[in-house]
This record gives C-alpha cells, structure tokens and sequence, in this order.
C-alpha cells in the first residue's frame, strides 16, 4: 500500500495537536487503502505542545517527530521536516487545523490522477479587510515581477510526490521561498480550492512583521526586477532633473530679477532624492542579505531529538532514495 506522510509544522499548537491527529486518523480510517505516517517537527514550544506530540507517539506508532533546540522560523523548519519525509507521497498541513484534513481525500484523488504537486488554494478566509487587501497586492505584484509564476493563494497546504521532495532535496538553500520553489521546479500542479475556517484554539504566530519577510524573501529569492527597476528610475529621474534645472537655468536667465529659486524647491527635491535613495538601497540590502546567509551555509535547523523514528529501516530518508535525490553524484 503507497506510504502517505502527513506533516504538521507546529509551535505552541497544544490546544491543536490532539484534535488534528484524530482528525487525519478519522480521515484514513477511511482510505484503508493507504498507510499512514504522522510527522510533527516542534519548534521550541513554550506551551504543552511537546508533551502532547509525546504522547501521541506513545500511543501511535505511526508518529514521528523532531524537537528543534529552538525556534527557527516558520520558513526553515517545515521546509526541513518536508526533507524528512519518506512516503510516496507527503501532505503539509498546519498544525492550527485552519488547513482542513478532510481535503485530504481531494488532494489524494488528484495524486492519483497522475499530479506530482496538488496546491490546496484559499478561496475565501477569515481574516482582516487590511491583510486581505496586503494579501491580494502581494500576490498580484509577485505575479507580475517574479521570473516563475508561483499559485496565488497558496500557503503550503497540499500533497507533494516523493520526486518532487527528491528535487527539493537538491537545492541547497538554508531560507528557501518553499511557495517560489514548488513553481520554480516546474512540475505543473493541480488547484484544489477550499474556504479556510476560522482558528478556534490558540493564537495565530502571523503578523504583519513576519508575513513582510515572506514577502521580502518571495520576491528577493524569485525576482531580479526591483535591482532593474532602481537603475531604470535612477536614467528616469537623471533625466527628469537635467530638465527641472535648466528649466530654472532658463528662467533665471529670462527674469534675471524678478525670479526668485527659494529654499522651498530645494529642499523638496532633497527629500525626495534622499528617500528614494534610502529605499533603493534597502532593497539592494535584501539581496546582500540573501547573499549572505547562502555564503553561510547554517544548517536548517538543529535537532535537539527524534521521537519514534526507530530502527534504520525506519529511518526518514532510506539510502537508495538519497542516493537518487543526489543524482549519483
């Protein structure tokens, strides 16, 4: 029967865990046709998280986890859980239960239509007018600017053919843009749409601070166009200011003493130029950044321990399928 792991990123998820493995256990009691593999990667919980996963995993021993030593972000510790996985096939889904598992049965229905990626796209949400129109421009602007067309309205949430978790296992980027790179490997997906619930337990671990570095890092990992743009508004505006000045020149030549310059343009245009500037600069900062934590090369993430993987033919990623993700090399 195909292995299907299910992944549930997790962090201070303790009113959450318990529910969303019954829930996917529900799920496949249904689908007998399937073997089921629960992996939660635990990012430094402060609440009951931990001693929930443990107790799972005393009881079932289909769950598996990871305990990183602390917390490393929500871009870097699903992508390494996902790394880990060793099913035919792996479903992501937050730990929250804001992904719904009973999609789980659509996303396999289209796996097994022959799709190696099926993206679980948000219809409608609930959630702020604000971060929906943030949401909807981000989207839009990476659309248009970004050298691959990522799916819009994906967050993570769908299934992923072990090739693919193959490919991802190739790429060696310590803060991938997961959403950029399931677009950039190619493999054309299918959409399965759903309407996101409202979380019932818990608070959610997304502001605004953190979904502006995802923006940040989905454009600065998939788009070159804000590099070009700077250099093309810094030829526009040369220009635009060798014609404002000798405008004034000619002026000044014309009306010699009634017209006055004053400080008022002078300072205008200052400010102006300097916070484009300042902007400009900020964006070229990003991209050192990225430059940066790539020369590096830190680890994903450290695990502090592994629960329930087992023996070594239990192990996350058998020898001959890393040997396959390398490509021989």
């Amino acid at each position: 029967m195909p292995l299907i792991t299910v992944m549930a990123p997790c962090f201070n998820e303790a009113g959450n865990i318990t529910e969303l493995h019954s829930q996917v256990r529900a799920v496949f009691e249904r689908l007998p046709e399937y073997t089921l593999e629960f992996v939660f990667i635990d990012n430094c919980s402060t609440d009951g998280t931990i001693g929930e996963i443990r107790a799972l995993a005393a009881k079932d021993p289909a769950v598996r986890a990871i305990l990183n030593v602390r917390n490393f972000g929500q871009v870097r510790s699903p992508y390494h859980a996902l790394l880990q996985c060793r099913g035919d096939a792996v479903i992501s889904l937050a730990a929250d239960l804001q992904d719904p598992p009973t999609l789980i049965p659509e996303l396999l229905e289209k796996w097994r239509e022959g799709f190696k990626v099926v993206a679980a796209v948000k219809r409608t949400s609930d959630e702020g007018a604000v971060y929906r129109l943030l949401r909807g421009t981000f989207y839009a602007l990476i659309h248009r600017i970004s050298d691959v067309r990522p799916i819009q309205n994906f967050t993570g949430f769908g299934l992923y053919d072990q090739v693919v978790i193959d490919a991802l296992r190739q790429i060696d980027d310590p803060q991938p843009y997961f959403r950029g790179l399931i677009s950039e490997i190619g493999w054309p997906p299918a959409l399965v749409p759903f309407d996101k619930p409202r979380r019932v337990r818990g608070v959610s671990k997304n502001n605004f601070f953190s979904l502006y570095d995802l923006a940040i890092l989905g454009i600065v990992k998939h788009s070159v166009a804000p590099l070009r743009l700077a250099t093309f508004f810094g030829f526009a505006m040369s220009g635009v200011s060798l014609l404002v000045s000798l405008g004034y020149l000619v002026a000044k030549l014309a009306f010699w003493d009634r017209f006055v310059l004053g400080t008022a343009p002078i300072l205008i245009g200052f400010f102006f130029f300097a916070s484009v500037q300042l902007f400009f600069i900020g964006i070229l900062g990003e991209y050192i950044n990225s430059i940066h934590i790539h020369v590096r090369k830190l680890p994903l993430v450290v695990e502090r321990e592994r629960i329930n993987w087992g023996a070594p033919d239990a192990s996350p990623v058998s020898a001959d399928r890393v040997e396959a993700a390398r490509g021989g090399r």
